[in-house]
Formats: C-alpha cells, sequence, structure tokens
C-alpha cells in the first residue's frame, strides 16, 4: 500500500482538487453557474479524499475498495467537465488543462485497480 505509485496518485488528486475548487469558483463568479458546478466540485474533490482513505487503510481490499470508488468519482468527474465544456460554461483554454489531469488521473486509477486483480 506505500507503493510509489500509490504517493503520486495522492499528491496528484490533492492538486487536482486545488483546481477543481479553483474552477468551481470562477464557475460561480465569472459564468454565474450553479448546479453543474456544483456537481463537479463533489465528485472533484471526493477524488482525493478516497485516495487519502485508501493509502492509510488497513487492509488490501479496503485499499482497492478506496481506489475503485475514487476512480468512479474521477469518472463522473470527467462526465462534469465535458457536459460544462458542451454547454459553453467552460471555454477551450479552461477545459483542455483540467480535461488532461482528469483523464491523467483516470489513466493512474485504472493502472492502481488492475493491480487488484493480480
Amino acid at each position: 500500500m506505500g507503493k510509489k505509485k500509490d504517493n503520486v496518485i495522492k499528491k496528484k488528486s490533492r492538486d487536482f482538487a486545488i483546481d477543481i475548487i479553483n474552477l468551481y469558483k470562477w464557475l460561480c463568479d465569472i459564468q454565474h453557474e450553479y448546479v453543474m458546478s456544483k456537481q463537479l466540485l463533489r465528485s472533484g474533490t471526493s477524488i482525493g479524499a478516497n485516495v487519502a482513505e485508501g493509502v492509510r487503510g488497513q487492509t488490501l481490499p479496503d485499499f482497492y475498495a478506496k481506489m475503485n470508488i475514487a476512480l468512479k468519482e474521477a469518472s463522473e468527474t470527467s462526465y462534469w467537465i465535458d457536459i460544462l465544456h458542451a454547454t459553453n460554461y467552460l471555454p477551450d483554454e479552461k477545459f483542455e488543462p483540467i480535461n488532461t489531469f482528469c483523464d491523467e488521473i483516470i489513466s493512474i486509477l485504472v493502472a492502481i485497480t488492475k493491480n487488484q486483480k493480480k
């Protein structure tokens, strides 16, 4: 459970949560969008919370359960990012970096959860 990859996802998911919080503030303050952005905030910050819980998990099954939840939250976050972009609340210059970052987190979580089967 204390592997280097786990530390990478812990740091990246924390950094991502900070980016999501800042994006949420921008969406509310500038775009006056409050409903979808709240969903984005909830799912986007939940990724790191689940990763943190998993890293501190008492058993390997507990670790993998939390990583799977984090992956589901990341997938939901990706959905909200896409919807906000498709409805013109999120312009390309805001969409591209956060979408790329979300895809990177999903890839890492997929790699971690695939190891569960081994």
